[in-house]
Parts: C-alpha cells; sequence; structure tokens
C-alpha cells in the first residue's frame, strides 16, 4: 500500500528537489531552525547568515549569543534555537573538524545517537540531517506523515516516532532517494490538501483514504 501511494503522489507532484539548500552545512542549519516554525521564517534566518557570510561551524561559534539571536529572529524561539545551534556546530567541530560530511564515516547507528545527545536534537531533526545532509536510509517522520497515514486508516496507533518510523521502513525498500522523495510529497500533500482541516477533492491519494469515505 505504501508503494502504491507513493507511486500516486510521485505521478501527480513529481520530483521535489527537497532539501533546498546551497551546502551541506545550511540544511543542518535550516533543520535546527525549521523546529515548531514554517519554512519562510526559516529562509529569512537563512539569508541573515549567509549573506555576511556566517553560514559555517566556526563562525557561528564566534559569534556571541546575541549576535546570533538578532539573526535567526524570524525563526522565533530564538534563544532556545542559538543554544541548539551552538551546540550542533560544537559536535562539528570538536568531532568532525568542521565538516559534517565526515560523520558518515562512523555509520548510520554511531552518527544518530551522537546527534541525539546533543541539546535539543531529536528524532525528526536528527533524521532530517542523517538523510538530507549525510545520505544515510533512515526515514524522516513528521506530523504530516502521521495526520495522513492515520487518515487513510493504515498507520500505527499513538504518536511515537519510533513506531511510525519501522511502520515506514518496514514497508518500503531500503532506499535512501525513495526516503527523501516521500518524505517531501508527504509535506507537499499536507500542505496542498491533508491540512487540519482537509481540502479531499483533488487528492491524488483519495481512492486509498479511509478519512474522506466515512
Amino acid at each position: 500500500m505504501l508503494v502504491r501511494i507513493f507511486d500516486a503522489l510521485n505521478k501527480c507532484y513529481g520530483y521535489q528537489n527537497w532539501w533546498p539548500a546551497e551546502d551541506e552545512f545550511e540544511i543542518v542549519v535550516g533543520s535546527v531552525l525549521t523546529q515548531n516554525t514554517n519554512w519562510r521564517n526559516v529562509e529569512q534566518s537563512l539569508r541573515a547568515l549567509k549573506e555576511p557570510g556566517i553560514m559555517s561551524p566556526e563562525k557561528i561559534l564566534a559569534l556571541s549569543d546575541q549576535e546570533l539571536q538578532r539573526l535567526i529572529y524570524s525563526s522565533g524561539f530564538y534563544k532556545v534555537k542559538t543554544r541548539r545551534l551552538k551546540a550542533v556546530c560544537s559536535l562539528i567541530m570538536n568531532e568532525f573538524d568542521g565538516q559534517i560530511h565526515k560523520m558518515k564515516s562512523i555509520g548510520l547507528l554511531q552518527s544518530r545517537e551522537l546527534l541525539l545527545n546533543t541539546n535539543g536534537i531529536g528524532p525528526e531533526t536528527a533524521d532530517d540531517i542523517l538523510l538530507y545532509v549525510l545520505g544515510l536510509p533512515i526515514f524522516v517522520v513528521d506530523a504530516y506523515s502521521r495526520r495522513i497515514f492515520s487518515r487513510v486508516g493504515i498507520g500505527p496507533s499513538g504518536d511515537k516516532y519510533e513506531v511510525w518510523q519501522n511502520f515506514f521502513m518496514n514497508n518500503l525498500p531500503n532506499d535512501t532517494e525513495l526516503y527523501a522523495q516521500f518524505h517531501a510529497l508527504i509535506v507537499r500533500l499536507g500542505k496542498d490538501h491533508c491540512r487540519s482541516k482537509p481540502i479531499c477533492n483533488g487528492c491524488p491519494i483519495f481512492e486509498y483514504c479511509s478519512f474522506c469515505k466515512i
């Protein structure tokens, strides 16, 4: 069923080219800043960091907390995100000589453990980095994923991240590109149709959905 839904979404929307960024570190920063906000707000913060040439872990760490808070203000929760962003930058500098791609050499499980042990990095943010930065095969679960597949009627009960992740990974081929594209398609569907108040007319997976047929 999941593969059929993927095919329907892929046919409707096509390649999504997500995550949009100029380099790997920008994806790391975006994954932290996008917590509890929308992408338009994150884009403002990313521009504020890129325009003066601050988009590197060492330059971010060189900023005072107040300077960084000012630059990422548009993303909201800027004091909390300043601490989290600096924690990730410290990890990259201390463990990988400032080069995030070196994390890939230690493998998926160890990389994930390092990220989850970093201040403010939860499973979704960690998996964003693993999938979109390091190209490791792990499925990113978000609120759209839970909403859509609960409505379709094939998802697990509850909201536990690991349970939902296992649901996807146990029912899809172990393929990094498929995971990235499927996650992007889910986000697109969640924005276009499967909102908190769904727009079922024209939904590309209407035939698979139980919610619209109640």
